[in-house]
């Protein structure tokens, strides 16, 4: 009997019924999942906020409707967006019996770019637009310019405080949003201006012909930055190439519309080694291409070789040029504009659309079979450019097959140098990149074996932004990184063979450390970018300093940190006497127990995961830090001089 009556309170307490199916209404699951509306709610989550109310905007612009964008920072965490497009409408919804302003406000997935002819083509980072926003917002405040007359509503998280009202004339159209975010959801709201000015420029660029302006009001003066481009894409390329040696005199561009779809491209070729490529569809950034993208690199690929053909620079069917050759130190941006754009994943990052890719192709083969005709003297350069590609090719594919062929590997040990650990499982195993080989034997006897790997590099590896593939490859330093990690490397990289989850780079805390991790970082972003950004490569965090006084010790990571523990040492203590203090400045300097006990054990260290937020912006530093120009290092080096933290001397 007892048995029975704990069965049936254990079926009670686990009961799925109809009571427990719980709806959310109106904006409710917003507020309860965040995430899935915005990705998340850090800084990115809560920049997003923006994006959703700016680019309302920006589709009345690219609907024609719309010539100006503001965008006001004020006090208070609140922000506005104000443009000049036709304003949201004001009647009575149908459906909803309540002012269409309100339902687009606090309805999901209502607004006029589900069909109809409102809208050709809008962005929109998911597709949810400004209801997420007001869910999201502890305050938001909507005017609307239209039929003569100024409109309002006010909301307090998604509720509306009172019916639309109207409450004075307007002689122009327009919305003007304005919001504070929510503390509740965000945990910390602080408005990055740099990160608003980089993406509006962007805006502006992808965006023709449409003002966008930023008014940073919490500082006074007022902070001003304004963007018009009438080039388009034409003015986005030489923006992003302005500080690189062009090999053309004139960038490519083409912009044209193909069966609906509108289609703008713009290249330039750079007397460099890597590519960088930008697409995007309807104004969002598409980071993974897509089908745009890949009709471009079709058509550059077929024309260049039609062209070089024609013109006797290729003998043989052999000497065909691939599409590595004839991107090697392309700068490229595509962007289309379509109807009921196809996206993979909820971030938007790759474009499905078939179309697309025949749209892009056509255009772009189109124009360039023409500025190949009236631009001989680029032309010539490109080709040649693509030849000593396709020459370095065949050199790199000898090297990295003498490191990585498939005989070879069966017969190579992993380096002698490296201490792999006993784990095979990836997902728990760990390879630290150590300077020096005293540092290196420190770290090998204080790991922890079972899924801790010690690499120690001996002196500087090879600047790869100065070198080539076949070059890097003779680097003993470099070919033991690359056999150690199991991915081979550039096109040949599979992340699938990838042995160690965790690549953890730990130099010493001075200007040598930070140079040879910027070398090492270097190699990673041009060769095994793959690793970066899915999220696998880590800093070491050494402490700066150890604080003794008597046998009582604590490590401090920053000079704050430390002044805090010298403070915690003298509060109380009848002794006169200071505490000692120790800067490190080397690992080496540190037995194995202290490297394990600060830096190494998963349980006490600091990481930090590096992570690229702006492809462009990195691909940029990675030039002026580290390529052959010297001018525009020397500038940037000026340009921060008074801002320089942690200088070593």
């Amino acid at each position: 009997m007892a048995k029975n009556k704990e069965q049936k309170e254990a079926k009670k307490e686990g009961s799925y019924t109809a009571k427990d199916i719980y709806v959310l209404e109106g904006l409710d699951p917003v507020r309860k999942r965040p995430g899935m509306y915005i990705g998340t709610t850090d800084t990115a989550g809560l920049h997003h906020l923006i994006w959703e109310v700016v680019d309302n905007s920006i589709d009345e612009a690219m609907a024609g409707y719309a010539k100006n964008v503001r965008i006001d920072l004020l006090s208070g965490n609140k922000i506005s967006v104000d443009d000049d497009g036709r304003g949201i409408p004001v009647e009575t919804h149908k459906q909803t019996k309540k002012s269409a302003l309100e339902t687009v406000m606090v309805t999901l997935h209502a607004g006029g770019k589900f069909g109809g002819e409102s809208y050709k083509v809008s962005g929109g980072l998911h597709g949810v637009g400004v209801s997420v926003v007001n869910a999201l917002s502890e305050w938001l405040r909507v005017e609307v310019c239209r039929d003569g007359a100024l409109w309002v509503q006010e909301y307090k998280r998604g509720k509306p405080q009172y019916k639309v009202k109207k409450v004075g004339k307007s002689s122009r159209t327009g919305t003007k949003v304005t919001f504070s975010p929510d503390p509740e959801i965000f945990a910390k709201i602080e408005w990055d201006l740099k990160r608003i000015v980089d993406h509006l420029r962007q805006q502006a660029f992808l965006t023709k012909g449409v003002k966008i302006e930023i008014v940073d009001q919490r500082t006074l003066p007022a902070n001003y930055h304004g963007f018009y481009f009438d080039g388009g894409l034409l003015s986005f390329i030489k923006y992003v190439t302005k500080s690189e040696k062009p090999l053309q005199e004139e960038p490519f561009y083409a912009h044209k519309e193909y069966e609906n779809i509108d289609v703008e491209a713009a290249f330039l070729f750079r007397d460099e080694l890597e590519t960088n490529e930008l697409s995007f569809a309807n104004n969002i950034y598409t980071p993974d291409g897509g089908m745009h993208l890949t009709g471009f690199r079709s058509a550059l690929t077929r024309v260049l070789n039609d062209y070089a053909n024609k013109e006797g620079y290729l003998k043989t069917k052999d000497d065909n040029l691939t599409g590595d050759d004839v991107r090697e130190g392309l700068s490229a941006i595509v962007s289309v504009k379509l109807r009921e754009p196809q996206f993979e994943g909820q971030t938007k990052a790759r474009l499905g659309n078939p179309p697309a890719r025949t749209a892009v192709e056509s255009v772009t083969g189109e124009g360039l079979k023409d500025w190949l005709e009236r631009h001989p003297q680029d032309a010539r350069r490109i080709i040649e450019k693509c030849l000593l590609a396709a020459k370095a090719r065949k050199a790199a594919k000898a090297a990295k097959d003498t490191v990585l062929r498939k005989g070879a590997l069966e017969g190579l040990t992993l380096p002698g140098k490296l201490a792999d650990c006993s784990s095979r499982d990836p997902a728990e195993s760990e390879l630290f990149i150590v300077e020096g080989d005293s540092a290196g034997g420190s770290a090998k006897q204080g790991r922890d074996r079972r899924i801790q790997a010690i690499l120690p590099l001996k002196g500087k590896i090879l600047n790869v932004e100065k070198a080539r593939v076949d070059k890097m490859l003779l680097n003993k330093e470099i070919r033991a990184l690359v056999v150690a990690l199991g991915t081979a490397i550039a096109e040949s990289f599979d992340l699938s063979g990838l042995r160690y989850y965790k690549l953890i780079l730990m130099t010493d805390a001075d200007v040598d450390g930070a140079h040879i991790r910027t070398l090492l970082l270097t190699l990673l972003y041009r060769y095994f970018q793959p690793l970066i950004t899915n999220g696998h490569v880590y800093i070491a965090q050494p402490p700066l300093y150890k604080v003794q006084k008597g046998k009582e010790f604590k490590y401090a990571y920053s000079d704050s940190e430390k002044e805090k523990v010298v403070k915690e040492f003298a509060k109380g203590e009848k002794e006169k006497f200071p505490a000692n203090i120790q800067r490190y400045k080397g690992l080496g300097e540190m037995n194995p127990a202290q490297l394990w006990e600060t830096t190494m054990d998963p349980a006490n260290r600091l990481l930090k995961q590096v992570m690229v937020e702006d492809v462009v912006e990195a691909d940029k530093l990675f030039d002026v830090l580290m390529g052959q120009d010297v001018e525009p290092r020397k500038n940037f080096i000026q340009a921060r001089a008074l801002s320089v933290k942690n200088l070593d001397v």
